[in-house]
């Protein structure tokens, strides 16, 4: 008799045990009845062991855990990736978290005494547990759209053709995810991708004060020439053989301030203009635009010629028939908040690694 009740309550607790285990994977469960299918794209949690420390110049650092980092949302997404050098690397797919979702919940810290505390000169630098690093602007993190963003990943696996998947070799990794991955979809190649990145860091580039405009909150300027810096030296820009390019429809969306108009502009392509005013500048170089009021708008010359969105990057002549608000305006037309885009520019900074690094 007991060992027929000790069989009995091993039954029981199995079936209780795989009730508890159904009831909890109910929403997977659920979508395999109704397809009829497993489903690739599954919601996964960030796997125990994952952490990302965050500090520079924040209002406070912090450290989070797994348990912490399930607490953002995340994304999915497909790459197909090229090496820097050239050459196919393959196609995979991550689940993992945008940066902009991390970021937008921490507080830049301003230098004491400054104006305008916006942090659109800030570098966000991603360190990996073997020291090595990835850099990108705050801006092309936080102010572009949400298609393809920067993300810190925490699965990956490759993506395989339907026939004959066993047999395919393109992919060159196996996708496998260590820690989180730091992914840049946009990008023309993996140059900035990181493996195993466990610290986050902001901080603004050292660059010559003493040449630029000093920060005026609320001054009403104009800049009539545009005058480019590169180290100690100065010299004027100009814009004579670069083809202008029109727009009807971009769409101006404050981060701060929210909308303000769907206008029509016409300007030269920021990329043509780069590369005619500073032809040495590399893709590890970045450029800082300085309005006439002292704002400034950090870009990464990776981005400007890398991606799709630097193409529709422009220097407005005209926006809505009539020339832009303080002589030159930047215009990056791709971005979901308008902020990076600013009237008056006077100066513009190419910085090299180390400045920038």
């Amino acid at each position: 008799m007991k060992l027929r009740a000790v069989l009995i309550y091993l039954v029981a607790l199995a079936v209780a045990l795989f009730l508890c285990y159904r009831t909890a994977h109910r929403d997977y469960y659920n979508a395999v009845t109704v397809t009829g299918a497993t489903p690739i794209a599954l919601a996964q949690m960030v796997p125990r062991g994952c952490q990302l420390s965050i500090d520079g110049q924040v209002q406070k650092s912090c450290d989070l855990g797994s348990s912490a980092l399930r607490a953002f949302a995340t994304t999915r997404i497909r790459t197909r990736e090229l090496a820097p050098e050239g050459g196919y690397e393959g196609a995979y797919i991550y689940v993992g978290i945008p940066v902009f979702n991390i970021l937008e919940g921490i507080a830049p810290a301003y230098p004491e005494g400054r104006q305008m505390n916006n942090p659109t000169d800030f570098m966000v630098t991603f360190t990996n547990t073997s020291g090595a690093q990835s850099h990108f602007t705050y801006n092309e993190l936080i102010y572009t759209d949400d298609c393809l963003p920067v993300t810190l990943a925490y699965s990956g696996s490759p993506l395989l053709p339907s026939t004959r998947p066993d047999a395919y070799r393109k992919n060159l990794r196996t996708g496998e995810v260590r820690g989180l991955k730091l992914i840049a979809p946009r990008d023309a190649d993996t140059g900035r991708f990181l493996d195993d990145v466990v610290c986050m860091t902001l901080w603004i580039p050292s660059i010559p004060e003493t040449l630029l405009p000093q920060r005026q909150k609320g001054l009403d300027c104009s800049a009539d020439r545009l005058i480019g810096i590169e180290g100690d030296r100065e010299r004027e820009l100009n814009l004579e053989g670069i083809a202008l390019r029109t727009s009807n429809d971009w769409v101006r969306l404050g981060h701060g301030h929210g909308f303000d108009s769907i206008s029509k502009v016409k300007g030269y392509g920021l990329g043509p203009f780069i590369r005619k005013n500073f032809p040495q500048v590399g893709l590890d170089d970045y450029v800082l635009f300085v309005s006439c009021d002292g704002y400034r708008s950090l870009f990464s010359a990776r981005e400007i010629f890398g991606t799709k969105g630097g193409d529709n990057m422009l220097i407005l002549t005209e926006m809505d028939g009539q020339s832009p608000r303080g002589g030159f305006m930047l215009a990056c037309l791709d971005d979901f908040f308008v902020d990076r885009s600013i009237w008056g520019i006077s100066h513009v900074v190419l910085l090299h690694p180390p400045e920038c690094r």
